[in-house]
């Protein structure tokens, strides 16, 4: 039996690209899914409604929820979703997302705060009441998607790019406060052809990024027998690694260093070998102020 089994999972923006496949996925996988996405016609392509018909036709269980998550009672309208029709929740999948495609000097803060509006507290304002009922009940998952821009940044998406690096800061916090009452979050980074990405891939890249090859990463993410917590996972094409938090050995200088000092030995400064990663960030600071450091090479 499939560890999904019998779990109530929330999908956000699932009616079409990766969030249609989530939602299918952990459908076919057992899970019963409230199926959230902007309120379009019932019969319209890409509506909750289209996508819980098909999960219904495979034989699963879904229930619609059609709401913009970035609507202040956004998370409180999709908990009761799941607790109405099926009793209880285990988990938020939050893939909901807008694109967004302007180099910084044409943006203006009214336009950054829209992005944000969306990709930022669009997880955010669902997240808080399901986390809040999951944390009550001592289990549950969080899955936030972010992206290889929020985690490297992409030339021409400031705004893009920007919030979704505040969700890994958003899922780091939930993990380390969440774990101590049964709750996990993770944050998957997936590449696959949907609408947003369509215009950058040709055929042959399309066939091999299918959604399908980046969903089973997500429902393992959801499922109460994944041991992750507070990861970032990069998936594609059939293709999964890590991504980290890393910081260097880094130098030790005198009392009365001066930027001539960092200058000259910039080099040995961002040398990366011996990196190493933390638990958070107050363990990151115990480490730099404890660890005997290479001292600065002479000049």
């Amino acid at each position: 039996m499939s560890a999904l089994q019998d779990r109530v999972v929330i999908v956000t923006g699932a009616g079409r690209g990766l969030g249609r496949a989530y939602a299918l996925d952990l459908a076919r996988r057992g899970a019963a899914v409230v199926v959230n996405t902007r309120p379009r016609p019932a019969d319209a392509p890409g509506s909750a409604e289209a996508v819980v018909a098909e999960i219904l036709a495979q034989g699963g269980r879904a229930v619609a929820a059609p709401l913009a998550v970035e609507e202040a009672d956004s998370g409180e309208r999709l908990l009761a979703a799941a607790l109405n029709a099926f009793g209880h929740v285990d988990g938020l999948l939050n893939n909901a997302g807008a694109p967004e495609a302007r180099t910084l000097h044409k943006q203006t803060t009214d336009a950054f705060r829209q992005v944000f509006e969306v990709n930022f507290f669009g997880a955010l304002t669902p997240t808080l009441p399901v986390y809040r009922h999951l944390r009550a009940q001592g289990s549950g998952r969080i899955l936030m998607s972010t992206s290889a821009a929020g985690l490297h940044g992409v030339h021409g998406m400031a705004a893009y790019s920007s919030s979704k690096a505040a969700l890994i800061g958003l899922m780091r916090v939930i993990a380390l406060e969440g774990a101590s009452h049964g709750v996990a979050c993770n944050a998957i980074a997936p590449y696959a052809a949907t609408g947003m990405t369509a215009d950058y891939l040709d055929a042959d890249s399309a066939a091999r990024m299918a959604r399908e090859r980046v969903a089973p990463v997500a429902s393992w993410l959801m499922a109460p027998d994944c041991p992750l917590n507070g990861e970032t996972l990069v998936a594609g094409a059939g293709r999964v690694r890590p991504a980290a938090r890393i910081e260097g050995p880094g130098l030790a200088f005198a009392a009365d260093f001066a930027p001539d000092d960092l200058a000259a030995h910039a080099a040995a400064l961002m040398d990366l070998h011996g990196w190493k990663t933390f638990t958070d960030g107050n363990a990151a600071f115990d480490q730099l102020m404890a660890a005997p450091l290479p001292p600065t090479p002479s000049k």
